[in-house]
């Protein structure tokens, strides 16, 4: 008789992005920043002392609050670090979405989400996209008519790259009674002239909770830490009752502090992924392959149907470059490509070229 509870056993786990076997192998399917994390992060680790590891650490990871509360201009009250953003997306079905309740998310979107919804027991509901990867009419509509407790968005969208505005996120989280998630794993590499801020409706809104992690844009996903923004009464159950105790590990907190703090030098690695995005993405086309405009650090890429993406896939895999291929719907002849660094970037072109050749 098995152990595992009915809905655990039917359920179909995440699948990570592959892990190299060699050092040498180029890793363009996890999304990573191809550049090292603020130099201070170094010299925080250099500053551990072993000897502190005895003690707990601070429960709410205080002096990291404090620092991302100046940082997005919040009280450190509406900050709740978590252990790697995938925490805070379990965080916030625990506390908010009951069993049987319904979790609304578009389809495509982060893999993760679909699993979440089953290790919870709450309904899902997939909304497609349109053809054109936008927001399909009466969205809220739907929600209501579906009771749907959750809406799980990642902004800008994973894997097509589209940024969904401010003033539509505005509207949604006016018009839905449930509470709207605003994944932003990669909004770091969002184009600066955009202007893109949604912090703001957090203090508009009582019902818009945001996710941000260190593991994009500060080149820190090995260390999982991130953090949720939002008003007070959905940070507050989360900080007190739901999340587990120390959560965040003393060096964790430490190294996220000092990278939160170094946002400027940060930034710069930002602003090369934005300028190899550009280049990729016309060398790609140049060589017959389309790519959706992208605000991430990452392009959906179509692939001719001659070649066939999981083909290809296969063949850059050979010759030690990783691309992420998802054989699901509307995505199966697409290849969703990480931005490297120059070097990187530069060998997938010239791989493609002779296999396109």
């Amino acid at each position: 008789m098995p152990f595992e509870r009915a809905n655990i056993a039917r359920l179909r786990g995440y699948v990570p992005g592959e892990q190299p076997a060699s050092p040498e192998t180029i890793k363009l399917n996890t999304n990573e920043n191809p550049y090292p994390p603020p130099a201070a992060v170094a010299e925080a680790l250099r500053t551990i002392e072993i000897a502190e590891l005895r003690h707990y650490p601070s429960p709410l990871a205080e002096d990291f609050r404090v620092v991302a509360g100046l940082v997005h201009g919040v009280a450190p009250d509406c900050i709740v670090p978590v252990n790697g953003g995938d925490e805070l997306l379990r965080l916030l079905l625990t506390t908010f979405v009951g069993p049987g309740e319904t979790l609304a998310i578009m389809r495509p979107s982060y893999s993760l989400y679909p699993v979440l919804a089953r290790v919870a027991d709450c309904k899902l509901l997939e909304i497609p996209l349109n053809d054109d990867w936008t927001m399909p009419a009466g969205l809220p509509e739907l929600l209501r008519e579906q009771a749907a407790k959750m809406l799980m968005l990642v902004n800008p969208h994973a894997p097509t790259g589209r940024l969904l505005p401010v003033t539509e996120l505005r509207e949604l989280a006016r018009d839905f009674a449930g509470i709207l998630v605003l994944d932003e794993a990669y909004v770091d590499f969002v184009e600066p002239a955009l202007g893109h801020d949604s912090i703001p409706l957090t203090r508009e809104f009582a019902n818009v909770v945001i996710l941000r992690t260190l593991s994009k844009g500060y080149s820190l996903a090995g260390l999982r830490f991130g953090y949720g923004i939002g008003p007070t009464e959905l940070i507050h159950p989360m900080a007190s009752k739901t999340r587990d105790s120390y959560n965040t590990d003393h060096i964790s907190q430490a190294l996220a502090k000092a990278a939160l703090e170094s946002r400027d030098e940060a930034s710069l690695t930002w602003q090369r992924v934005r300028r190899s995005r550009k280049w990729l993405r016309k060398e790609l086309a140049i060589l017959g392959i389309e790519t959706m405009p992208s605000e991430t650090n990452f392009l959906l890429a179509e692939i001719p149907a001659a070649i066939g993406a999981s083909l290809l896939q296969q063949k850059l895999r050979e010759c030690g470059i990783l691309v992420r291929h998802f054989a699901e719907p509307r995505l199966e002849n697409r290849l969703r490509i990480t931005v490297g660094n120059e070097t990187e970037n530069n060998i997938l072109i010239g791989k493609l070229r002779e296999f396109l050749r």
